[in-house]
């Protein structure tokens, strides 16, 4: 008995010892619904995967009860036991990587890291889209593979954000692909592609996901607290003129071309209407006009603030009912949990509504094949694994991405590239030499490793030693510039790497100046005035900065600005600095000086007005003094374009009467088209072919983006059309005395066309011009 007792006690420590690794074992399994060892599942309709998603999904949402509908309206959304589905949380974000900044992912498992790409205007600067596919490909397996190791409750990710980036002081401008309508647009088609894990060109609605991106946010959001207007009861005043031309392209891109299984509505409202309670928008214009086939979610508590703060809604089931009457499907926060259901009992919202939303929900939750059964046995994602976050490829691609994004805008004498072998002493100076945190902006995750630029410079100059100059960012005092000056004037070369951080710019954080911060200029400046010869100054911003002091100092030899350049970025700026490689990035936004700031930053029109003397904004408009322009970007190579094959006849415009609009009261021979009614067929026969030559006449190979652009007659700004604006681009190797060719298809209805007051999309007939460089070529459109 004895014997019995002692082997009892030694199998219940044995179970107690292995509890702990069981417990883990456990919990590592990702949550999915379907389970085929659970018998009370299979009877379900909505398990069987040879079913048609529809059938699967109506199965479904018939078989909840109304407090268990009103549940699921919400991110963290419960599990429902009795059908066997887990809980699900909506809320995860990958802005440039896996983040843990939502609730649907954690890093304290055995995967604490993801690979950190650029932040995305960095990214942007390379013009580079397969680059932007590859990262929203690489971003997918990394949040697949989260899940299959257990470490995600949701696989649906809450990026990219396409807002433009309108306004240079704007503190998630950094978050944005730039102030391009047509740059957001094949950024936003091109990550949610990748991320989805469709091909990078190509069609298909419905599908499996490897993971759902979400467009945000939707739409005319670009402030967030500035002078004590915030997001949350910004009213945008925006002309049908500008929502056209300006702010939806780049979500209609992300709807039509991307195929994006998810938007967000924003805060803020749209003349008058808060964007999530807008059955036009979110309703008519995403799903009716656009095909849009997902999920709409708000931002978060976005629906409280439309009774709470922006006094639209008389009750909060008043603001439930709008909501979803709209066409939301579901809540970031816990306001429709708590008001739905009174709301249905009220009459403000039908219980079909809810089936509406759950519906959308339910149908993305089962391409992304959590209603499959055994997660591991999925024919398309179960494979994916661990081994692939932080992969080689992976770390790889986040520091091409960070080289071919890294702008030369200042290179006066050719001081760079620096000599490795001429280089015995490297002063690095300032607050952002030597922080990894800076690297990844925000909405990060835990990158695999990260550079600083000092790391990364001292693995070319063994002499290289550092000096912060400021003890933040900020740089409130000026007692550490002393110790700064005398580490410059004793090294051969001097790295000033200054700028901006989540400190300066973030969400809820507008600047109120372009300059930069405290005593960072006077640093840049006394450091630059004891170094033996013209320094480098290296700019770490998301948002633009006024730096004309630099841009006209002669003691300032090079400028290179690097967004926040993730994980590598320490390592691609050494690379520039020193010649491994030939920087090509081009700005994606204008960089204006401090005299901007007089412009209200809730004034969102984008042509100017010359009766007012205000300005107008971004390239496309704007009629004041840059510092940088947009598309700025030197090279160690110099470069030079020629138009090889583009057609020289007219184009003859052709279609329906109706389509004819006189230009103005006494106009003869100038005449608008309506696109729209000039139909598909007219707009097609126009379309042609532009090949570019361009010649790489320096004795560097570098990577290049052509950036093609178009404009009217010089008085077709003057009627409101853009003065130039962006038809295409491509990023193109060229080897050092070698030439490449470069096509673009130029659509004419779609790229030379403009918007009229009412938002109609217009094409001028008369001369039309492409420009690549300073080279133009003259097209005719005839009538």
């Amino acid at each position: 008995m004895e014997e019995v007792c002692s082997l009892t006690r030694h199998a219940l420590l044995r179970l107690l010892f292995l509890l702990p690794l069981l417990l883990a074992a456990a919990s590592s399994r990702p949550p999915f619904a379907c389970d085929p060892a659970d018998p009370a599942t299979r009877s379900h309709v909505f398990c069987r995967t040879s079913l048609p998603l529809e059938v699967r999904v109506r199965d479904l949402v018939s078989r909840l009860t109304l407090d268990e509908k009103v549940t699921q309206l919400v991110n963290s959304a419960p599990g429902v036991p009795r059908l066997g589905i887990p809980a699900y949380d909506w809320w995860s974000e990958s802005l440039h990587g896996v983040s843990g900044s939502g609730r649907g992912i954690h890093f304290d498992g055995s995967i604490s890291s993801a690979t950190s790409f650029p932040q995305v205007i960095l990214t942007a600067a390379s013009f580079n889209v397969l680059h932007w596919y590859q990262i929203g490909q690489a971003i997918g397996f990394e949040a697949r593979a989260l899940y299959n190791a257990g470490q995600a409750t949701g696989l649906t990710f809450w990026a990219p954000n396409i807002n433009i980036f309108r306004d240079p002081r704007w503190g998630r401008g950094q978050e944005t692909p730039g102030e391009d309508p047509l740059t957001s647009s094949r950024y936003a088609a091109a990550y949610v592609r990748g991320l989805q894990g469709a091909p990078l060109q190509g069609n298909g609605r419905v599908g499996p996901l490897r993971a759902s991106a979400c467009c945000k946010h939707f739409t005319a959001y670009d402030l967030d607290n500035w002078k004590g207007t915030t997001r949350y009861v910004f009213n945008a005043i925006v002309s049908a003129q500008d929502l056209a031309d300006t702010y939806q392209p780049p979500f209609q891109s992300c709807v039509e071309q991307g195929q994006a299984s998810g938007i967000m509505c924003s805060y803020n409202r749209v003349n008058g209407v808060p964007s999530c309670a807008d059955y036009n928008l979110l309703s008519a214009t995403a799903r009716q006009h656009w095909g849009f086939n997902g999920y709409i979610t708000s931002d978060c508590d976005a629906v409280s603030i439309i009774h709470d703060a922006q006094y639209y809604a008389a009750t909060a089931e008043d603001a439930v009912g709008d909501v979803l009457k709209a066409g939301m499907d579901v809540n970031c926060g816990n306001y429709l949990l708590q008001h739905t259901k009174s709301a249905v009992q009220q009459g403000k919202v039908r219980e079909s509504d809810l089936n509406r939303a759950l519906h959308n929900l339910f149908s993305v939750r089962m391409r992304l094949g959590l209603f499959d059964g055994e997660p591991s046995r999925h024919p398309y994602f179960g494979s994916i694994h661990s081994g692939q976050i932080c992969s080689p490829a992976h770390q790889n691609l986040a520091l091409e991405a960070a080289r071919d994004g890294i702008v030369l805008l200042k290179n006066s004498g050719r001081l760079l590239p620096l000599s490795r072998s001429r280089v015995r002493s490297l002063a690095v100076i300032g607050p952002n030499a030597n922080d990894h945190k800076v690297l990844v902006g925000n909405y990060a995750g835990p990158p695999c490793k990260a550079v600083t630029p000092f790391e990364g410079l001292q693995r070319y100059v063994t002499g290289a030693h550092y000096s912060p100059g400021c003890d933040s960012v900020g740089c409130s005092s000026d007692h550490l510039i002393g110790q700064a000056v005398n580490a410059a004037s004793g090294a051969d070369h001097v790295i000033l790497v200054m700028g901006l951080d989540q400190t300066q710019e973030r969400e809820e954080l507008d600047r109120l100046s372009l300059l930069l911060p405290g005593q960072q200029q006077k640093l840049i400046e006394s450091v630059a005035a004891a170094a033996r010869v013209p320094v480098v100054l290296v700019l770490l911003c998301g948002g633009p900065v006024d730096v004309s002091f630099a841009k006209y100092n002669r003691k300032i030899g090079s400028i290179l600005w690097a967004g926040y350049p993730g994980e590598a970025g320490g390592t691609a700026l050494a690379e520039v600095i020193f010649g491994d490689h030939n920087p090509g990035g081009r700005l994606p936004m204008t960089w204006y000086p401090e005299s901007f700031t007089a412009v209200p930053m809730t004034d969102m029109r984008m042509r100017p007005d010359p009766r007012t003397g205000y300005p107008g904004r971004t390239y496309r408009f704007y009629t004041g003094r840059e510092v940088f322009r947009f598309g700025s970007g030197l090279s160690y190579s110099t470069y030079s374009y020629e138009f090889v094959s583009v057609t020289n006849r007219p184009l003859h415009l052709s279609g329906s009467s109706e389509a004819v609009r006189p230009a103005s009261e006494g106009a003869a021979t100038a005449y608008h088209y309506d696109v729209e009614k000039l139909g598909v067929d007219a707009c097609d026969q126009m379309r042609f072919s532009a090949t570019v030559r361009v010649s790489n006449n320096g004795t560097m190979d570098g990577r290049h983006a052509v950036l093609l652009f178009s404009r009217g007659d010089n008085d077709v700004a003057a009627m409101g059309s853009p003065k130039k604006q962006l038809v295409g681009f491509q990023s193109t190797h060229v080897k050092a005395g070698e030439r490449a060719e470069v096509e673009f298809v130029v659509e004419p209805c779609e790229h030379l066309s403009s918007a009229m007051e009412d938002g109609t999309k217009i094409l001028r007939n008369g001369a039309h011009y492409l420009i690549v460089g300073d080279t133009e070529h003259q097209l005719t459109i005839l009538a």
